[in-house]
């Protein structure tokens, strides 16, 4: 079976297996209601990602991906399981610290910004979450490195407010942001939805040399299977709340074992 990506796909880069995993998930569920109302939006869920490594998440709208990422991001407590950072449970420690090594791009840049502060500000507020001794000029300097970094002018976009800058612009800053914090791990969420077509290859190539050269692992989540075949390492299948298949990108892609990823394969449109 083959499947058209976006473009020629990057080389899959997977992480040593004796490497310990930056994030490590084991058993999480997370259910809302109770009695006959209760449901499971996030069922018995496990697996890791490595130093380095990009893992795609990947399902139909209401299939538990963005109640996976709020329990990832601590914006939700789980019902049960856990979820280490580095080998360590992450209650051990508080959201702010927390909060320093794991940051998120999510597909509307407009809710994630203040429209009547500058670009500017927005970055030196993200900045003194990592480093809170920075002066002023200092935090200036490194949100303009940030900006340079996603090959934004930091001359031309520091002193402007989100309203001026086009979509891709905005989503740019966006992962700036994140990574001006230098993350451990990155939650994208559908962060090239927004985008139109001209501009997602670009920001999928920004997000995958970024993290080779920090390092930083992603959990990149989609609805979109070509979108996750051209960026990912490892794929990670979510159904009703459960994974139900996970392996390398290529081998999952090429023989796809559960229905429901068959099913969701057989939908992606080829090129004859």
């Amino acid at each position: 079976m083959s499947l058209t990506p976006v473009a020629t796909p990057m080389p899959h880069i997977t992480g040593q297996p004796t490497a310990t995993p930056v994030l490590d998930v084991q058993h999480l569920t997370r259910a809302f209601g109770l009695g006959e109302q209760r449901l499971l939006a996030v069922n018995d869920v496990s697996f890791s990602i490595l130093p380095g490594q990009v893992v795609a998440l990947v399902g139909e709208s209401g299939s538990g991906k963005s109640t996976l990422a709020r329990l990832v991001l601590r914006l939700l407590e789980p019902t049960s399981g856990t979820i280490n950072l580095d080998g360590r449970n992450v209650k051990s420690g508080g959201p702010r610290d927390y909060w320093r090594q794991v940051q998120a791009v999510f597909q509307d840049p407009n809710a994630s910004m203040n429209q009547f502060f500058s670009i500017g500000s927005l970055m030196r507020q993200a900045l003194s979450l990592r480093e809170p001794r920075l002066n002023r000029a200092q935090r200036t300097a490194a949100a303009a490195k940030a900006l340079g970094d996603v090959g934004l002018d930091p001359s031309d976009t520091l002193d402007k407010l989100p309203h001026e800058l086009s979509g891709g612009q905005r989503q740019r800053i966006m992962i700036a942001r994140a990574l001006a914090l230098e993350p451990r791990l990155l939650v994208a969420d559908e962060p090239t939805s927004m985008l139109d077509a001209s501009l997602r290859v670009s920001v999928l190539n920004l997000l995958k040399d970024l993290c080779a050269r920090r390092n930083t692992a992603i959990l990149f989540i989609t609805h979109d299977l070509g979108q996750a075949y051209y960026l990912a390492d490892q794929l990670l299948v979510m159904h009703h709340g459960e994974l139900v298949e996970s392996g390398p990108t290529e081998s999952v892609v090429a023989n796809p074992q559960h229905e429901y990823t068959q099913r969701l394969l057989a939908d992606v449109p080829r090129l004859h």
